[in-house]
């Protein structure tokens, strides 16, 4: 038992760097999200090193975000610009001056579209600071 739970941590810890390459390719990538996979990079430190799960969250770019998505299941209105404001334009720039067949074009725009329609369907604030900005006077 103690073995399982030790390869199950590890293999959680593994998929965590991995995750968190990913997200840093995503960064350059305009079709490979990050956000998706720091939170993935989160999920596998909860579960697998508290260390290397504190020091993602504590990260001044990353941690408030991945806590805000974690506890409230919220992305920030400057996340979803600053998202959309990358997205559009390399995935407008592959669309236009991009030696690529067109079914590669459509599933590029079709991508794009899906990521930002769930990205602005999402709440900007946590509800209890929704509720507080409707009560006052």
């Amino acid at each position: 038992m103690k073995l399982i739970k030790q390869t199950r941590r590890t293999a959680y810890f593994v998929a965590g760097w991995i995750f968190l390459g990913l997200g840093f390719v995503g960064i350059f990538l305009p079709l490979l999200p990050t956000t998706p996979f720091l939170l993935l990079t989160a999920y596998c430190f909860a579960r697998s090193s508290i260390r290397w799960h504190k020091w993602l969250l504590a990260q001044p770019h990353m941690g408030p975000l991945i806590l805000d998505w974690q506890k409230h299941g919220v992305i920030r209105t400057r996340a979803k610009l600053m998202a959309t404001g990358l997205m559009v334009p390399l995935v407008s720039a592959s669309l236009f001056f991009g030696n690529v067949p067109i079914y590669a074009k459509i599933s590029a725009a079709v991508v794009c579209s899906c990521v930002l329609i769930f990205i602005w369907t999402r709440p900007s604030q946590a509800k209890s600071s929704r509720s507080q900005m409707g009560t006052r006077s």
